[in-house]
């Protein structure tokens, strides 16, 4: 969708491979692990970009996926990549079963000037996530974090379980801050755990509850996730009167 803002000049015109080396892994869910990757080359990115990952096979086959940098942009000689695991994908069953610390791994970034966000852009700040979608925002909230920001900012973030909130508890710990920032959960297949939650799909009626948290207006909203909760969480919006130039989506698979 436009935007009132022109998008950033972020890339250059050519990208290069280059080696990336696992430092760390870590289980966020039980279908999503976080990698960690020390940077040969170490670049300057914006919250809401992505990098390119390639995989190459002893016979020359290559497979190729792009993931958002969950990391702040302040972290530029180790990036964090948050990836769920698809059965039948060509990348992600590598990360989680045979991916170890100490391997290295191709990879190309960043890429992207339209989904991206930084403190000077200012708020109030709407951010909506479904499953793995919330890995742009959780980069965006931790810039807001790092830069010691208190511009009003929610996040709407829908998932099935409790269990499979990505990053869940860091989550928990950033609204507990009480520094602007409100966390709004949508359980779809079960009951709401904590007071002001939801156990239901992002409708209209809750953005429009959620929205009231941050004043009832927001100057920029951000969207992502597979493609169905991307375009349910839209109409809702716009049903709620926000215009369209203020919304800008990504979306996740097909």
């Amino acid at each position: 969708m436009a935007t009132d803002d022109p998008p950033f000049a972020m890339q250059p015109p050519r990208l290069l491979w280059q080696t990336a080396t696992i430092e760390a892994i870590a289980l966020q869910t039980p279908g999503v692990k976080s990698f960690f990757f020390d940077l040969a080359q170490p670049f300057a990115f914006h919250a809401g970009q992505h990098v390119d990952v390639r995989l190459t096979a002893p016979d020359g086959y290559q497979a190729q996926r792009s993931y958002s940098i969950a990391s702040a942009p302040a972290t530029t000689g180790v990036i964090e990549l948050a990836i769920e695991r698809l059965d039948d994908g060509e990348v992600s069953p590598f990360f989680h079963d045979v991916a170890a610390v100490g391997d290295n791994i191709e990879l190309r970034g960043p890429i992207g000037g339209h989904f991206v966000w930084s403190v000077p852009q200012g708020g109030p700040l709407l951010l909506c996530g479904g499953g793995s979608g919330v890995v742009p925002l959780m980069s965006m909230l931790r810039e807001r974090a790092a830069q010691r920001a208190t511009l009003p900012t929610v996040l709407l973030y829908s998932a099935r379980t409790w269990e499979e909130l990505i990053f869940r508890d860091e989550l928990l710990a950033l609204h507990a801050r009480n520094d602007g920032f409100e966390l709004a959960l949508a359980l779809t297949r079960e009951s709401a755990r904590r007071e002001r939650d939801y156990a239901r799909r992002v409708d209209a009626a809750m953005l429009e509850d959620v929205l009231a948290r941050i004043d009832g207006t927001a100057r920029h909203v951000f969207v992502c996730g597979a493609n169905p909760f991307v375009e349910a969480a839209t109409a809702a919006l716009l049903q709620t009167g926000l215009g369209a130039a203020l919304i800008r989506t990504e979306r996740y698979g097909q």
